[in-house]
């Protein structure tokens, strides 16, 4: 691939989207050509995935379907979008990938890791990120920043103890994969925490260059 490929995690009310829109501007300010996009979604069949499987009114959705739901939108996303832009030489940045699912279908709702990983790499085929972005907050203080829950969102309704196990799904993969560039972005204001995000991409650029 001629591309470069990097996905942005965490937990929610991280600053990911705001993060997203910082580094997208400075990478074009750069000269480098960018496709930003999203899981779920990403594409139009991806994204009426997402609406099925973020909906509160699918509240009767089990957690193998919501698991298979994830992966075939991905399947989709990676088909149509992610790797036909790699092949064009463009950085890829997507808001959330394979490591959401291992939050929170693995260590939130307790699906057997292996067989997510196993469906990650079906999914993927063959498309992995040269570089993840895991920006963390504790879950109470993310909803604080958000203005509290999205009452039409399945996830955010999912309850405190759910989105705790999230986030420590979250640090003990930053802590076990030295790929991940993790940021505690409560430390931080929002300016310093993009330059951080910059100066390491730019950094693994250069590596990879």
């Amino acid at each position: 691939m001629k591309g470069f490929f990097i996905t942005l995690e965490g937990t929610d009310g991280s600053g990911k989207s705001t993060q997203l829109k910082y580094l997208t501007r400075s990478l074009n300010e750069l000269g480098y050509p960018v496709t930003v996009t999203r899981e779920p979604g990403g594409c139009r069949l991806s994204e009426q995935m997402r609406d099925m499987v973020l909906s509160a009114q699918n509240n009767e959705l089990c957690d193998i379907s919501e698991l298979l739901l994830y992966e075939a939108a991905r399947a989709q996303h990676v088909t149509q979008v992610i790797k036909p832009a790699l092949e064009q030489g463009h950085i890829v940045i997507c808001d959330r990938f394979t490591h959401s699912t291992l939050a929170y279908q693995g260590y939130a709702r307790k699906i057997d890791l292996g067989l997510i990983n196993t469906l990650n790499s079906v999914a993927v085929q063959g498309i992995s990120p040269d570089m993840t972005i895991m920006l963390l907050v504790d879950p109470e203080a993310s909803f604080e920043r958000k203005g509290g829950v999205d009452k039409d969102d399945r996830m955010e309704l999912a309850g405190s103890g759910f989105h705790a196990s999230v986030y420590k799904g979250y640090c003990h993969m930053a802590e076990q994969d030295s790929s991940i560039f993790a940021l505690h972005t409560a430390k931080y204001k929002k300016h310093q925490t993009a330059e951080l995000i910059l100066n390491e991409v730019k950094k693994r650029l250069n590596q990879r260059d």
